[in-house]
């Protein structure tokens, strides 16, 4: 497995990443919900990055296969430009192998290069794996955002978390 940042022709791929990892039931879309295309992904997403320095998307590839992502969200606001907002996502077959670890790894290299000095993100109270990951990778519980979500007809609660470098 490697991780580096995506590339405009991993568009295709990560846009079916994307949808396979919302059937977790996880993320913030529904499975489904999202109609994101390779092509929206290209031109509105990956290509714009080379102008960026707060923000940036990651994938972790096993062979010719994109088994895992993180966008890295930066703030265009001088008071939050120190914060980045993070969303990762992990393709069920790969979960449990090292993968979130290493783009966690790899962000935050990438974060300490530009002087970042905070990370964060939300997470469902109920989804363990993943807290258990974000608290491996230093990452601590700030709040709770009661009823943020509505899942399958139930408000579902998630936590907001941070790391300070």
């Amino acid at each position: 497995m490697n991780v580096r940042k995506v590339l405009p022709e991993d568009a295709d791929k990560l846009a079916e990443l994307i949808k396979r990892v919302e059937e977790s039931n996880f993320m913030l879309f529904n499975p489904g919900e999202r109609k994101v295309t390779g092509e929206q992904l290209r031109r509105h997403r990956i290509e714009p990055l080379e102008n960026e320095q707060s923000s940036t998307i990651l994938v972790a590839v096993d062979g010719e296969e994109l088994i895992g992502y993180l966008m890295a969200i930066g703030s265009t606001t001088e008071r939050t430009a120190h914060s980045i907002y993070l969303v990762v996502g992990v393709s069920e077959p790969a979960r449990g192998k090292g993968v979130g670890t290493e783009l966690f790894c790899q962000v935050e290299e990438w974060a300490k290069d530009r002087n970042l000095h905070r990370l964060e993100l939300t997470v469902m109270v109920h989804n363990e794996a993943a807290i258990n990951l974000y608290k491996k990778m230093g990452f601590e519980i700030e709040g709770v955002k009661k009823h943020s979500l509505l899942v399958d007809g139930t408000f579902v609660d998630e936590f907001y978390m941070g790391k300070l470098l």
